[in-house]
């Protein structure tokens, strides 16, 4: 690697002549020539099994509600820099009907405001990341106060409920079993037995002090005593935009129209992914699907992924798959764990098997007319351990997401989801100028 730039000299230059000896192989030579005359594929070489969708008799989902979420670092001016980082989220509600009335190419900003009047609520918190702290205490167990406190107050507690809702499985009114294990945040041994059904709080069996609830989430996991990375606000971005949206299934669960929750959509942005330490609530988030689906009252949940490897993927064999022309119906492809390994991230037999730990939702690429498509992440319920699934059958209320999704369509951005894009826009906390804000406000709190 050279050397970078610095204030006082310039950076190393790269050699432009040093990997001409590579050339002598015949090897390199056969593939340097095959690169320069390689023609464009007439077929998808990947083989993906796409397939044509009807909506004849399905009904389409009236009700939409989608998250998203942003986070920002700010750093001072002072040498050394205080760093904090600020996070916000938002959950929104839209009617379909009322939004399919707005040209969604030069969308009118009064019925914008009309649909968006009383729709949506925001979450927001802020967090110490390096050469700051309170008085109160470490930035290690800032951040742990924080969280728990933040949960707690926004919402009348409603985003700490859901939480509960989730670690003690309380759709169940029989069920009586303990939060998911997680380790001590002071003296980091596993309380494998969780906490008690319903417990704010409890103390540590091995050292007595007192763990929080959100302590069992694990993002002191991620810190040191006085700096915490950016990833805890990245981390807490995504752990709330899961814990809004089940908000908004929980209240509908329980709601005495029974079919309410069922008739609604509820997007993420981004994968339905929890990763690391905090995929210890995907069990527990799989088994109400489950259970739900169980009861014939499913739940119609999806995360839409802009970018990363499926994306990449999807973008360059789309060009194979209908529609090719507007009037052509859309068509979907269901990716089996065996397609994933080998043709999206192209790696070998995995010892643990694609997602099993971490995600809550399956990978379907859907494709609605020339110019639209998108990578959608469909729950199943529980995990399917077999390579070859899932299959269309299993994906929870695949034929009603699709019927609704374009009526949903913005053609503002690419493959772009109209609620989708209206949470971004609450969500969002750009680098300018809003950085700049947050970052002059911090300067005039500091001493």
């Amino acid at each position: 690697m050279p050397y970078s730039a610095g204030a006082r000299l310039p950076g190393e230059s790269a050699s432009k002549l040093g990997h001409l000896a590579v050339i002598r192989s015949e090897w390199v030579r056969a593939l340097v020539s095959e690169f320069e005359a390689a023609k464009a594929e007439e077929q998808d070489p990947t083989n993906t099994l796409w397939e044509t969708y009807s909506a004849e008799g399905v009904t389409p989902l009236r009700n939409v509600w989608a998250v998203d979420g942003s986070f920002v670092s700010i750093q001072s001016e002072q040498k050394p820099p205080r760093e904090v980082a600020f996070v916000k989220t938002a959950l929104l509600t839209v009617d379909r009907v009322r939004l399919e009335a707005i040209d969604k190419d030069h969308p009118h900003p009064l019925l914008l405001q009309d649909v968006l009047t009383g729709s949506a609520v925001f979450h927001a918190t802020v967090f110490p990341l390096k050469n700051i702290r309170t008085v109160l205490g470490s930035n290690y167990d800032a951040v742990r106060h924080i969280v728990r406190d933040s949960m707690k107050i926004d919402e009348g507690g409603a985003f700490y409920e859901t939480l509960k809702w989730i670690a003690y499985k309380k759709w169940d009114k029989a069920n009586t079993s303990n939060s998911p294990g997680f380790q001590c945040p002071h003296c980091h041994e596993d309380i494998v037995q969780g906490l008690p059904q319903n417990a704010d709080e409890d103390v540590c069996p091995n050292c007595t002090n007192t763990v929080f609830l959100t302590d069992m989430i694990g993002f002191h996991l991620d810190m040191d005593e006085e700096s915490a990375p950016d990833s805890v606000a990245s981390a807490y971005m995504l752990i709330m935009e899961t814990l809004m949206l089940f908000t908004a299934i929980r209240v509908l669960w329980g709601h005495t129209d029974k079919s309410l929750v069922t008739d609604t959509l509820f997007i993420k942005d981004g994968p339905l992914t929890l990763r690391s330490q905090y995929s210890k609530l995907v069990p527990n988030i799989r088994a109400f699907l489950q259970h739900a689906k169980d009861l014939s009252r499913p739940v119609h949940v999806i995360g839409q992924e802009k970018s990363g490897a499926f994306f990449d993927h999807l973008a360059s064999i789309v060009r194979f798959a209908q529609p090719h022309e507007r009037d052509q119906s859309p068509s979907f492809a269901v990716l089996s764990h065996e397609f994933v390994r080998r043709e999206v991230h192209r790696s070998p037999d995995l010892a643990n098997p694609y997602g099993k730990r971490t995600n809550w939702g399956e990978k379907v690429y859907l494709k609605i007319d020339p110019g639209t498509y998108m990578v959608l992440n469909i729950p199943t319920g529980d995990y399917l351990d077999d390579v070859s699934m899932p299959t269309k059958e299993q994906l929870i209320g695949l034929q009603r997401i699709v019927a609704t999704i374009p009526s949903l369509v913005s053609h503002k951005f690419e493959g772009a989801l109209f609620p989708v894009e209206l949470a971004n826009g609450i969500a969002s906390m750009s680098s300018y100028p809003s950085a700049s804000i947050l970052q002059r406000f911090i300067e005039e709190q500091s001493p």
